[in-house]
């Protein structure tokens, strides 16, 4: 019988396999990414654990009503973080989405702090309506200074929520002001030139004449979800706590009420997330619940504009605010600038609704209409203060003393660095989705080339391995084996090359183990083939006969094999997120392109070895046993002939 017509060109297979070399090494030589000396071409396009820098992944949560993220709002909160990390000016940052949840920020080569690039910057203007202590002591609170002001603790953070902090204290520094910009019409009214005070009273509480808050902010309307979570605090602080702070109309004066200090010091043990799901006058009047408490409550838990909120400013001073009248999206842009004392603001830019909601809140404030603002709310000069909220925290709340219908600033104790990074987040918009920042990775160059030297080692070792034990037990077919390695070896190399210009991927730690775990796969095709190659010989077939014969039978289950492998690298880089997508690329790809070598070069190239006479030689071979002695009984060797045929 004769072998199958496939068989006996073997040159053919070896031409296209010739041919996928030439095509792989132009693209990777002479494509359109390619740049540099000879070697610069050469050099695939390695990740952070390899070469340095810092990966940052951010895991959207559920709101506070317990709605996931959609994949619309991920893809846009995913836009809008690339725009922000492309503002720091680094080259080939990487902004992808992993799963139906996380975002993964890459900056190869640059170490750097990217926690801020995933705040919420959801920019609120309301108004302070009270002011309270939120130290959480049992002092009395303290009349309001008539010299107070709120000086800005001095901060090099980028991040917004320092930049800009206050501590409430009676000083004659510059505070935290909103002023109109000179060449955007100033202000209106025949008002006087904007202060630069804005006074602020953390330890006063609500005087008995002032106005209580509107009904609708406490019996507002909730989901399901938050009443549970309202009732589960409810259980956890007890029912005479829990009735005590319901009753509250006013922060209440410890000092001088011991036994309510007893009655309510439960709600002190609360989480911040317990917090955040409490009504805004709960949050207000319970002197036990802090700002330490309130800081940490979870992403956009004061997000909806419509309710009153609670937040602090400086850590001490505890603030109930009114209604967002003008939010970040009525900001038209937003600029980080020098004012004429040489110190950073924020420069806001209103749309033309925006300007006039503005306009509109300053009138109020600057008037305090209906006396919505009351004495322990009030700036030095006896005006509503205006606080400019950021996510959960207040970044500045400026008394407002004119109409503004121009451009403003927000100013505070700002630096280059932390104003550009404030700007940077309003101009670019507000997320969608709110995120909690994961563990943040720094890689140092250093640590990194140890990465690369220890993982190709690694593959340098298994590679040899694999190549001793086949030279050992294969001898002459060890040579097939070494080749094939390197052949594939040389195929995914190129393909690592073209694939990082042209799709962005990166090469790994955990990609050159996926690339090592290909190599068993890669030995297990060799030993389905040989060992198969020894019965077919077994049988009684001669060595050339027996090559295609035994490739017949084994391609079925070198393909099964490594479709198998295949199928487990997809499903793995389907559900996985983080290095171990880069695992299972990998593994894929050197999976794929090892079954490319085991067609186009491992079967042509026994095909033309079982033409040779050293491939009938037992010693030389391989073959062992298998193979029948070169001295057998001439007639023996002719019953085989005839057994073959």
């Amino acid at each position: 019988m004769a072998p199958p017509q496939g068989q006996m060109r073997p040159g053919r297979q070896l031409a296209v396999l010739g041919f996928i070399f030439v095509v792989l090494y132009s693209l990777v030589f002479f494509s359109g990414g390619a740049s540099g000396g000879w070697k610069d071409r050469l050099e695939p396009r390695l990740g952070l654990d390899l070469i340095g820098g810092t990966r940052l992944t951010l895991e959207a949560t559920n709101s506070i009503d317990g709605k996931p993220p959609t994949s619309a709002n991920l893809e846009e909160a995913r836009q809008i973080i690339e725009s922000r990390v492309n503002a720091y000016g680094v080259a080939e940052a990487e902004v992808v989405t992993e799963g139906n949840r996380n975002i993964v920020i890459s900056l190869p080569g640059e170490n750097r702090e990217l926690t801020d690039v995933g705040s919420a910057a959801e920019l609120r203007f309301r108004k302070v309506l009270k002011a309270a202590d939120g130290s959480g002591t049992v002092a009395a609170p303290a009349t309001p200074a008539p010299s107070g002001s709120v000086s800005p603790a001095p901060s090099g953070s980028a991040s917004p929520k320092a930049s800009g902090s206050a501590s409430p204290k009676a000083s004659g520094s510059a505070s935290p002001k909103v002023t109109g910009s000179p060449s955007a019409g100033g202000q209106g009214g025949g008002a006087p030139a904007p202060s630069a005070s804005a006074s602020a009273t953390p330890s006063g509480s609500a005087s008995p004449s002032a106005p209580a808050a509107s009904p609708s902010a406490s019996e507002a309307p909730v989901s399901q979800s938050i009443e549970e979570q309202r009732k589960a605090v409810e259980k956890k602080v007890g029912a005479p706590a829990w009735a005590a702070a319901s009753g509250l109309q006013a922060p209440a004066d410890l000092a001088t009420n011991p036994a309510l200090a007893e009655t309510l010091k439960p709600f002190g043990t609360l989480s911040p997330q317990e917090i955040a799901v409490l009504t805004p006058q709960m949050q207000f009047n319970v002197p036990t619940i802090t700002c330490a408490q309130l800081d940490k409550r979870p992403p956009a838990s004061i997000k909806d504009e419509k309710q009153q909120a609670v937040a602090c400013e400086g850590g001490a001073a505890k603030y109930l605010l009114d209604q967002a009248k003008v939010l970040g999206t009525d900001v038209k842009d937003a600029n980080a600038v020098l004012d004429q004392a040489s110190t950073w603001v924020v420069s806001l830019n209103f749309t033309g609704d925006g300007q006039s909601k503005w306009t509109e809140l300053t009138r109020e404030a600057f008037g305090n209409t209906g006396g919505a603002c009351d004495q322990t709310a009030l700036g030095q000069d006896g005006k509503c203060r205006v606080a400019v909220v950021l996510d959960n925290e207040i970044v500045s709340s400026p008394e407002i003393q004119g109409v503004l219908t121009g451009d403003s600033q927000i100013t505070g104790s700002f630096d280059n660095t932390s104003a550009n990074a404030l700007a940077s987040q309003l101009r670019y918009g507000a997320l969608p989705v709110t995120f909690v920042p994961q563990e943040q990775q720094n890689v140092t160059a250093t640590l990194g080339d140890s990465h690369l030297r220890a993982g190709l080692l690694a593959a340098g070792i298994g590679m040899l391995l694999v190549i001793v034990y086949s030279f050992f037990y294969y001898r002459l077919l060890g040579s097939v084996i070494f080749l094939s390695l390197v052949l594939s070896a040389l195929l995914v190399f190129g393909a690592l090359v073209v694939l990082g210009r042209s799709i962005g991927f990166t090469l790994t730690l955990a990609g050159i183990a996926g690339m090592i775990v290909s190599l068993g796969v890669a030995a297990d095709s060799f030993v389905i083939y040989f060992e198969r190659l020894k019965d077919e010989i077994r049988e009684g077939r001669s060595p050339r006969s027996a090559v295609p014969r035994a490739w017949i039978r084994a391609r079925r289950t070198i393909v099964s094999a490594n479709a198998i492998t295949l199928m487990s690298a997809v499903v793995l880089y389907i559900v996985s997120v983080g290095t171990v997508k880069g695992f299972a690329f990998a593994l894929g790809l050197a999976t794929v392109l090892d079954l490319v070598v085991v067609f186009l070069f491992r079967h042509p190239i026994m095909t033309m070895f079982a033409r040779t006479p050293a491939f009938l030689s037992p010693r030389v071979s391989g073959l062992g046993r298998a193979l029948p002695p070169r001295s057998a009984d001439p007639g023996t060797a002719r019953n085989s002939r005839v057994k073959e045929a």
